[in-house]
């Protein structure tokens, strides 16, 4: 919704009757604020800036946190420093790609799950490049 005004017409084709000082407290005591595109949650993104900025945390990790990245069959192996793989994990399951299937994080190693051996191969050359672009493979291809 861009307004006040169109709540309040949304709200009463529903039913519902509301003052248009009664929206604005509404609005208020909800902590939503007014953007561009209309009111929102504070902090809340659209879908493509979010995916953006998880893939820009993907790739400072990696080049922060990983010392290697090896394939094994159908897993990607990344080797961090002691206590670095749990942070590294995290971020890659966060980010989505679409060859991981999962990941578990030892102390020192990440191992990551995909659907292939093909995957496991473009994984592990999109997280060797930090900022490449994510593969584009279907899951279960």
């Amino acid at each position: 919704m861009r307004s006040q005004e169109e709540l309040q017409r949304l709200l009463a084709r529903r039913g519902f009757e509301a003052t248009q000082p009664t929206l604005s407290r509404d609005v208020r005591d909800l902590g939503l604020v007014k953007t561009p595109r209309g009111y929102a949650l504070p902090g809340a993104v659209e879908p493509a800036e979010d995916g953006r900025r998880r893939l820009g945390r993907l790739d400072r990790v990696l080049a922060e946190s990983v010392l290697s990245v090896r394939v094994a069959g159908t897993l990607v192996v990344l080797k961090t420093p002691p206590a670095g793989a749990h942070p590294v994990a995290r971020v890659l399951d966060e980010a989505g790609l679409p060859e991981a299937a999962g990941s578990i994080a030892g102390d020192d190693t990440v191992f990551v799950a995909t659907f292939d051996a093909a995957s496991a191969r473009a994984l592990a050359a999109r997280l060797s490049i930090p900022g490449a672009p994510a593969p584009s493979r279907r899951r279960g291809a």
